[in-house]
């Protein structure tokens, strides 16, 4: 027992000294490439067990031959093991190398695809991860690209907007001035829906703006869709009549909501506008709620003729109006942009598709508990 202990402890001592050593190689080699790591792990590895072996060898007494023969052994192993990390740590940086050069294509704004052959199992995950970030880098850009075209197209469409009512005010101003004007009370009623309609206008900009910006501050209470929708149609009811359109809100329930009246019954009245505007007289402009999957869904259905398929996915944009809906009481087209925001500060979703006859804006919040 006690030669086995000592022979333990002779080992011990010369694999030590081999391992402090390798530990200050390793460190002062931390910045070079992981083949001259690897190695020096396997230099360290064999010299360790080279050291314990002679410290043993030396202990028991060996004749020359033996520790010859020993010696031979283990520096064979040595040269082996040496040659497998070299070979190894090259194997490593050239993946490693690889990897890199596909990473660099984030750079150029192109889509990162993974090196083809073999690798270890750290790389691999590695280029997963690169991978699935690339998409979402690209799903960015578009959002980005999609972002700055409808900026683009609400300055022009805004400009546009903007240019007429005051163009129309300057010309009723100027005629009011001049007293050429036979009827000046139907004059001032006139600048006086201008004025409105620029009002509305700012109201609407400012309002997106404090969306875009977060600065949308929420006051949720619990309510009643039933009450929610009610007080919606009441407001819209006088437009609905002056255009000839019937409003239907049979098929509402009272489902109970925690959300914020006042942005909500806007989301709802700029729903309702839109689908009145855009439905013929006598047409019909039908309001429903129901509950949904735990989810509270408010759904606005027009008699619109439909949405061309193609002009869907950008209805909720900024500034979208369609390819008719150039006349000026169709607005600045962000209604349904603010609609989206409000909804989705809610944490809910806006929706809409094509029906028979027109289209239905859908709202999905999450329903309060009973």
């Amino acid at each position: 027992m006690r030669d086995l202990l000592l022979i333990a402890f002779f080992a011990f001592l010369g694999a030590a000294a081999a391992g402090l050593l390798g530990a200050v190689a390793l460190r002062l080699l931390r910045h070079r490439s992981v083949a001259v790591s690897l190695t020096v792990v396997a230099a360290v590895t064999v010299t360790a067990m080279l050291a314990g072996t002679l410290s043993v060898a030396q202990a028991m007494f060996l004749s020359p031959h033996d520790l010859t023969v020993v010696t031979t052994v283990v520096a064979m192993a040595a040269v082996v093991s040496l040659a497998t990390a070299l070979l190894l740590g090259r194997w490593v940086v050239a993946r490693s190398n690889a990897l890199k050069l596909a990473a660099r294509t984030f750079g150029d704004g192109g889509d990162f695809a993974a090196p083809t052959g073999s690798s270890t199992a750290e790389l691999d995950a590695l280029g997963r991860e690169l991978a699935s970030t690339s998409a979402k880098l690209a799903a960015s850009r578009e959002r980005e690209r999609a972002l700055e075209t409808s900026r683009r197209e609400l300055v022009a469409w805004i400009s546009h907007d903007l240019r007429t009512p005051l163009a129309g005010l300057r010309a009723m101003s100027e005629a009011l001035e001049d007293g050429v004007v036979a009827d000046p009370p139907r004059y001032h009623r006139q600048m006086r829906t201008e004025v409105d309609r620029l009002n509305s206008m700012v109201g609407d900009l400012f309002e997106l703006s404090r969306i875009h910006a977060g600065a949308l501050a929420l006051t949720p209470i619990r309510i009643s869709a039933y009450d929610l929708v009610g007080e919606a149609i009441a407001g819209a009811d006088p437009l609905a009549r002056a255009q000839g359109v019937r409003l239907v809100g049979d098929a509402v329930e009272a489902l109970p909501l925690e959300v914020d009246a006042r942005e909500m019954t806007r989301v709802l009245a700029n729903l309702l506008v839109n689908a009145i505007r855009r439905t013929p007289a006598d047409g019909t402009v039908a309001v429903a709620a129901e509950l949904r999957d735990d989810s509270v869904v408010l759904s606005v259905t027009d008699g619109c003729g439909g949405i061309p398929t193609e002009d869907l996915p950008r209805v909720f944009d900024t500034g979208w109006r369609g390819t008719e809906a150039r006349t000026p009481p169709a607005g600045a087209g962000l209604g349904l942009a603010i609609v989206r925001g409000i909804v989705e500060a809610h944490a809910g979703r806006a929706d809409v598709r094509n029906v028979k006859g027109g289209c239905r804006f859908e709202v999905t919040l999450p329903a309060a508990p009973r």
